[in-house]
């Protein structure tokens, strides 16, 4: 497959024209935040954008309707947010979000500097499509079921699997080989791209990719599946500590309530199910951050129907949207009709059974389970895995 037209995604130094403004695309290599970095963020989001910072499927955060656009990458250059001006784009870099702190069996973050720095270091990684995604998975199987095109995938303590667009090569490396073996792929990748913006699109891509490192695939291949277990709520750390997990409504997180997170003063993952967790906090505190954010709007249930609902810009966002989906996703479920994933519904057996269902108005919509609202029939941001999906049409939505 070869595109016929240049990879367009956003950045800091270059916008979108989106249909409310101006949006920019913040790259957060493993999804990790300092404090400060997010009480930036929310200082622009307030003066410089809507007001809020939107959760990406990547880990990332980006700012709509941005005002001006100097202001705002002179402020995330100086929070160390835009640390290269040439390579912004290609920084897409998600990670386990609990590694080294709960479970897994290597620390995935502990790759993340230097595989970010060596994307900034090769002056032709910068070539790479703004759409490549380097995965880390610390082997509890969360990450590499995402398809990304470059990762690895931790196998024991000091092994990685190869992963390469989003499966199992076969080839093994050390940990200290890990992040020297997944550039030199990247390197591979443009070798063999002719206009290809992922490496699944490539003829045959990963064989050649394989063939042009000279390593020899094992016998052995994992199995990646997507994977919905989002860490929510009060997480107990392998140290001691305690990281709490909250959910964003449709992953748009209010400035005011991030300057809040700021304040606690802890590290912060954003997570590629447009989640956050809260790190590295003692009992006491962690129980002051929940009594005080939750009445706010963050979302600590992990029973709560707004982790089974997920939806695109819509208007006025979009202007390919039909209709303002995200206003409808929200009284769907503020008005019940997001049922649990056990509750059987008419519309969720029809969309099992490969039906679809058509309705008027959104005020019929009730559906059981994962689901995905879509403006139109690009499904933008639809996720991975078992999901139904809620598509507008010109007379209503389309279920199933």
């Amino acid at each position: 497959m070869t595109r016929t037209n240049a990879d367009s995604c956003p950045g800091v130094l270059r916008l979108h024209q989106a249909a409310d403004g101006p949006l920019a695309r913040i790259r957060l290599p493993g999804g990790r935040l300092e404090p400060g970095q997010l009480q930036v963020l929310a200082e622009a989001a307030a003066e410089l954008g809507d007001g809020n910072i939107e959760l990406t499927s990547r880990g990332n955060v980006q700012l709509r309707q941005v005002r001006d656009a100097a202001a705002l990458s002179e402020r995330l250059a100086g929070a160390g947010l835009l640390p290269s001006d040439t390579h912004e784009r290609v920084r897409n870099i998600v990670a386990s979000p609990l590694s080294g702190r709960i479970g897994g069996l290597a620390d995935a973050h502990a790759l993340v500097p230097a595989l970010d720095a060596g994307l900034r270091a090769a002056p032709r990684l910068a070539e790479l499509p703004g759409r490549v995604l380097f995965t880390l998975d610390d082997g509890r199987g969360d990450i590499s079921g995402l398809g990304g095109d470059i990762g690895v995938h931790a196998t024991d303590t000091a092994e990685f699997a190869l992963v390469l667009a989003g499966g199992d090569s076969g080839i093994r490396v050390s940990a200290a080989d890990a992040v020297q073996v997944m550039l030199a792929a990247a390197h591979a990748f443009l070798d063999l791209a002719a206009g290809q913006w992922r490496l699944r699109e490539v003829a045959d891509g990963v064989r050649r990719v394989i063939d042009i490192l000279g390593l020899a695939p094992g016998p052995e291949r994992l199995e990646f599946g997507a994977s919905h277990d989002i860490p929510i709520g009060w997480l107990d750390q392998d140290n001691g500590l305690v990281s709490l997990g909250a959910a964003v409504r449709l992953g748009s997180l209010p400035a005011r309530i991030a300057e809040f997170i700021a304040a606690v003063e802890r590290p912060i993952f954003i997570t590629p199910w447009r989640s956050l967790v809260i790190t590295d906090l003692d009992e006491w505190p962690a129980e002051q951050v929940v009594r005080v954010l939750a009445p706010m709007g963050l979302i600590f249930d992990a029973n709560s129907p707004w982790l089974q609902v997920s939806a695109c810009a819509g208007r006025p966002g979009c202007a390919k949207a039909l209709t303002d989906v995200r206003a409808d996703a929200t009284a769907a479920v503020e008005s019940g009709r997001v049922l649990p994933p056990t509750e059987p519904s008419d519309t969720s057996g029809a969309a099992d059974l490969g039906a679809t269902i058509e309705v008027h108005s959104a005020d019929d919509v009730t559906v059981a389970g994962r689901q995905h609202w879509s403006g139109c029939e690009r499904r933008c941001g639809r996720p991975r895995g078992p999901v139904t999906d809620i598509v507008a049409t010109e007379n209503g939505y389309r279920i199933g």
